[in-house]
Formats: C-alpha cells, sequence, structure tokens
C-alpha cells in the first residue's frame, strides 16, 4: 500500500476504476462492443467503449498541451475552445473557397494559424508575465467572433472522402480514425519527452525561474513554447471536429472542453500551481471525464442537466486527490511524503537532475546536474 500511495498514477487510476465499477453494477451492458454499417456502408465498432474512446479522442490532445502548460507557467489556457473555433473556421474558409486547395493545405494552416495565436498568448504570458488564466481571457472572449468573422457568418458544409474518413472510418477499417490520431499524438508525445528535455525544462521552470536562469534555461522561451505546441495541439483538435461533420458552429464548437482539459490534467494528479507533471495522470484524467459523460449519457440524463450532474462526479472526484485526502491516507499507512517527481518517459533515463528549491544566492539554489540526461527530476528542500 505505501508502494501504490506514492505511485502518481495510483489515484487517477482508481478514479478510472469507479467510473467503470459503477457501470460494470448499474449496466453491464455498457461494455458490450458490437460491429455495424454507418450511414454510408462502411462496418464500425459500435459500443460505448468505442464512444468513450473516439469523444476522448480531442480532449486527450487538448490534454497534453494544457499539461506542458500547466507545468512551466503555474497557469492554465481557457482560450482553447475559442482557439478550435478560429483554427476551425480557417480550415472550412479554406476547403469551401473556389481555389481547390487540398485538404493537407487547408489544415496546415489552420495549424500555422490556431500556433500564432498560442504564441500570442504565450508572449502576453512570458514577456509581459501576466497570469496565464487572465491573458488567455482575451482570445476566450474574442475568439468564436472572430471565427465568425473569418466565415463570414456562414456554416457551410464540406463533402470530403478524406474528412470523412478522418471524423468517421477508413474503408476496411471499422475502427474510428481519432482514436488512431489521439493514439499517435499520444506516442509522440511519449517519444519527445523521453529523448528530448521538454519535459525537464518545463518542470524546471514550473518549480523555480531563478534557479532555472542559473543553469542557462530561459523561462521565457520554455515558457513561449509550450503555448506554440498548444496551438499545434489546438490545430489538431479543430481538423478532427470539421472532419466530424463536414462544418463548424463557431458559438458551439469545442463549447467548454478547456474546462474539461484542465480538469484532466488536475484529475491526472497533477499540480495547477506548476512544477512536476504525469502526463500519462493527465490522458487518464481525459478518458475518465469523457466516461463520466458517456455513463451520464447512457443513463438518460437530459442533456441541459448533464453539466451539473457531471459537476457532481469530478468534485468526488477531485476531493478524493486532494493534498488532504492524500495526507490522511500517508498518515494512515505511513508513507513517507513524496518528492515532486516527474512521471513517465520524460523522467527516465540515465542519470538524476536535482532541482533545488533553496536561495538563488547559494548552491541550493542552483539546478544540480545537467539538463541532457533525460533523468529523473527531483525537487529537493
Amino acid at each position: 500500500m505505501k508502494g501504490l500511495l506514492k505511485n502518481p498514477l495510483f489515484v487517477p487510476v482508481i478514479c478510472l476504476g469507479l467510473v467503470l465499477l459503477f457501470n460494470l453494477l448499474t449496466n453491464p451492458g455498457f461494455f458490450e462492443i458490437s460491429i455495424k454499417r454507418n450511414n454510408v456502408g462502411n462496418w464500425i465498432l459500435a459500443g460505448n467503449l468505442i464512444s468513450v474512446l473516439n469523444n476522448a479522442s480531442e480532449l486527450v490532445i487538448l490534454a497534453i498541451g494544457m499539461t506542458l502548460i500547466t507545468s512551466a507557467s503555474g497557469g492554465q489556457d481557457i482560450s482553447v475552445g475559442a482557439c478550435v473555433a478560429i483554427a476551425g473556421g480557417v480550415i472550412l474558409k479554406i476547403l469551401a473557397s473556389k481555389t481547390g486547395a487540398p485538404v493537407p493545405v487547408a489544415v496546415a494552416l489552420g495549424c500555422l494559424v490556431a500556433m500564432a495565436f498560442g504564441a500570442f498568448n504565450g508572449i502576453l504570458v512570458s514577456i509581459f508575465n501576466i497570469q496565464p488564466m487572465v491573458a488567455t481571457l482575451i482570445l476566450f472572449t474574442a475568439g468564436r467572433p472572430i471565427s465568425s468573422w473569418i466565415t463570414g457568418g456562414l456554416s457551410p458544409r464540406i463533402t470530403n472522402s478524406v474528412l470523412d474518413a478522418v471524423g468517421n472510418v477508413i474503408a476496411g477499417v471499422p475502427v474510428p480514425t481519432p482514436i488512431f490520431i489521439a493514439a499517435f499524438c499520444v506516442a509522440f508525445t511519449f517519444l519527445v519527452l523521453r529523448f528530448t528535455n521538454l519535459g525537464l525544462y518545463a518542470q524546471s521552470v514550473g518549480v523555480s525561474d531563478k534557479a532555472a536562469r542559473l543553469v542557462g534555461l530561459s523561462p521565457r522561451w520554455v515558457k513561449f513554447i509550450q503555448f506554440v505546441i498548444m496551438g499545434l495541439c489546438v490545430g489538431l483538435v479543430a481538423f478532427i471536429k470539421v472532419s466530424r461533420v463536414g462544418s463548424i458552429q463557431y458559438n458551439y464548437i469545442a463549447k467548454d472542453i478547456e474546462m474539461d482539459a484542465i480538469l484532466a490534467v488536475a484529475l491526472g494528479g497533477n499540480s495547477l500551481s506548476g512544477g512536476r507533471f504525469s502526463m500519462t495522470g493527465s490522458i487518464i484524467g481525459a478518458y475518465t471525464i469523457q466516461a463520466i459523460t458517456t455513463t451520464l449519457l447512457a443513463n438518460s440524463v437530459p442533456s441541459d442537466a448533464l453539466p451539473a450532474y457531471k459537476a457532481i462526479v469530478i468534485i468526488l472526484l477531485v476531493v478524493i486527490q486532494s493534498p488532504a485526502i492524500k495526507a490522511f491516507w500517508a498518515r494512515r499507512f505511513g508513507a513517507s511524503r513524496p518528492g515532486r517527481l516527474a512521471d513517465g518517459p520524460g523522467a527516465t533515463g540515465p542519470g538524476v537532475q536535482a532541482i533545488a528549491g533553496g536561495t538563488a544566492g547559494g548552491p541550493a539554489g542552483a539546478v544540480a546536474g545537467t539538463a541532457a540526461g533525460n533523468g529523473r527530476v527531483e525537487v529537493a528542500g
């Protein structure tokens, strides 16, 4: 039990397990999976579990970017839903134009626009030192009107075989394509965290700007890069959203998804004040939130009441992960206070980097070790 309590993935897995256990006890049919033809005649897997994996794809991608932003800046980006509307508007506008631009070009431009808005947020946070939630409030407010301006207030429907394959299934492959896209993004992220110092730099800056500067890191650049990465995630999500229906409703597309992304980070056992992070935990948190949504829908909860029920469940799950509850179980089982350790592929490898929490004027204020080791991150003090 001591070992389990020290594992950062213990509580996220328990939270997801509780949701699945509830379904097992109340609705065993929740786990049934069948295969049937969709409206265009392609075979597709169907069932509540498939719906969870499929509908959580966008949230998983956004949770990746939100985790890095939270770790490096100690704040959250609340503009991602509005930026999805902007990027989706760009993609739709290009595909609906008479230029006949191919889908890859439209997607690339949509991602570039999303990354540009991410850079805008990053400049406000990294250079002007504006708190992230306040800085991103600008696009949270203005993003959807910008999307309306881009599309001229129209929502044309695009019929395209590529979009249909991306948003639904590829002919002959019964698994929904967004599941593959999310899996690719997760695998790519884990490889980046494993073989680069991206995660280590984000955590170093999140723990202490001053200590990071002492070893040559630029907190401004590190924070800025995380927001640009968030922009790329937004562009990919916008592509999936447009592909699902071949259109967008700028007032409703990805509505409140930023709140779910923040909750995914919190349910993953990550501190919303920055520093250490568990990317695996955030991904589990994203699937947990979608599992809650699918469970409520399977139990005939009215869509208007869905947010209220969902909030109650999420509050309970967050309380389970609160420091007070963790401290209680630590005292109950005599577990020692866990150090601030990074979890996941970004935290493995040879060597150990120790980030000391003392003052910048002495050796305890420096980040010991080199950043090239890709090793485990330990925060002392």
